[in-house]
């Protein structure tokens, strides 16, 4: 056990411990209970599932949950949503109040009691604000706090004024127009699809999932590439931008993440989705075709996928960790829920041990890591986004980034069902 306690890399232990690891990662992964201890002597328990050491991890990080994404004041900002999904589950898995207590201090730093969202702006109808609602809509559910409401009529009523392509797409934000990006179904559906679940009734609720269906069926239409069964990153209608392909619009690259981002959001988006809905059996066709292409580019050495996903083999492309944890996420959900077929498992256990054993570490506390992230990357902007390869393999890479973090808690709790 000394050994384990020192810093070491999970894949060289792996390497030499050979099956025991192996063997302790696919059992039902240690499945939570209240009595196990979360903490030994100020240390995280090596004992307990993935899922629970990444999250004490990030709080040990990030004492109050609006610091993750390494943010300096409090910041209305979505990754700190997904790995507070993970909180959410976990403490209704365990009863841990610590996991409760840091969802809960979030919402009562953000939202003042008049309703207001600090550092929200409405008018910029930037589509990455809507997905922390979904952490208000949780607290709502738990607490019943009139703040919270009104928050989430105020993020709501966003999705109304959101500008829109002239097929009725939503903008990405105001400032890229005309622009539909992959990662903008993630940031919106998931809480347009949880609100009108929880809120609308009728033919209100009825046209709500329907403009939803409507936002997967355009980007199946315009970003989708037939040959590969990959999707490009964004798309501009007006072909206006000079990252857009004067033909299609379309941006030149598929992005690891983007596309991650659009797997989570549609199995995400049919947790609410009505079961007699129609557009019901479009997605699930629409999520199998997406991860016979996913896995098609998955590195079969070690079970992650690349930055740029088509190109392997080039100079400076590297195994990225967000969009490995998100695919992982998508296709072990996927078969859980019975969307794909159990032997789609297979891919995902191999991409979940990849990661445990390339891009994970442990310190001596038990604090664990997830390495080689893409912090960033979009399109546009100033300074100007080509969307070129060279411009994602030369992002800013670091460890701990919340889009992979998160994406491994939720990923680690579908492990441990």
């Amino acid at each position: 056990m000394n050994f384990i306690n020192r810093t070491i890399t999970v894949y060289a232990f792996t390497a030499l411990c050979s099956g025991l690891f192996l063997s302790c990662a696919q059992k039902p992964l240690q499945t939570a209970s209240k009595e196990v201890k979360t903490h030994v002597n100020g240390e995280i328990s090596s004992t307990l599932p993935w899922s629970q050491r990444m999250l004490l991890s990030e709080i040990k990080r990030f004492p109050e949950a609006w610091m993750l994404d390494y943010n300096k004041t409090p910041k209305w900002s979505y990754p700190t949503a997904i790995v507070l999904e993970g909180a959410e589950k976990l403490y209704d898995k365990t009863g841990n109040q610590e996991y409760y207590k840091y969802i809960t201090q979030f919402g009562d730093t953000m939202v003042k009691e008049d309703g207001t969202i600090l550092s929200y702006d409405a008018s910029k109808y930037n589509i990455d604000m809507l997905n922390c609602g979904n952490v208000l809509l949780y607290l709502y559910e738990k607490e019943k706090k009139e703040k919270y409401l009104k928050a989430l009529q105020t993020l709501r009523s966003q999705i109304d004024g959101q500008p829109r392509t002239s097929e009725g797409g939503f903008w990405h934000k105001k400032i890229y127009p005309n622009q539909m990006w992959l990662d903008g179904l993630y940031m919106g559906e998931p809480f347009y699809a949880h609100y009108t679940h929880d809120f609308s009734k009728g033919a209100e609720a009825e046209k709500a999932y329907n403009d939803i269906i409507n936002q997967f069926d355009l980007i199946q239409k315009h970003l989708l590439d037939k040959k590969t069964g990959l999707l490009y990153h964004a798309w501009d209608e007006s072909k206006e931008q000079a990252w857009a392909d004067k033909q299609t619009g379309l941006s030149p690259n598929f992005w690891s993440r983007a596309m991650g981002w659009y797997g989570m959001a549609m199995v995400d988006v049919l947790d609410y989705l009505p079961k007699n809905h129609p557009g019901r059996a479009q997605l699930i066709s629409y999520l199998k075709s997406y991860t016979d292409a996913v896995i098609k580019v998955q590195d079969q050495k070690t079970g992650l996928w690349y930055q740029v996903l088509d190109k392997g083999n080039e100079k400076g492309n590297y195994l990225e960790a967000t969009g490995s944890s998100m695919f992982v996420y998508t296709i072990i959900k996927s078969v859980n829920k019975g969307y794909l077929p159990a032997s789609y498992k297979t891919y995902a256990k191999k991409g979940y041990h990849g990661i445990i054993n390339n891009l994970i570490t442990v310190d001596e506390n038990g604090v664990i890591s997830l390495n080689k992230c893409c912090a960033v990357a979009g399109l546009g902007g100033t300074p100007y986004r080509s969307g070129s390869y060279e411009y994602y393999v030369n992002e800013e890479i670091r460890s701990n980034d919340p889009k992979g973090t998160g994406p491994f808690i939720l990923a680690s709790l579908e492990f441990e069902k």
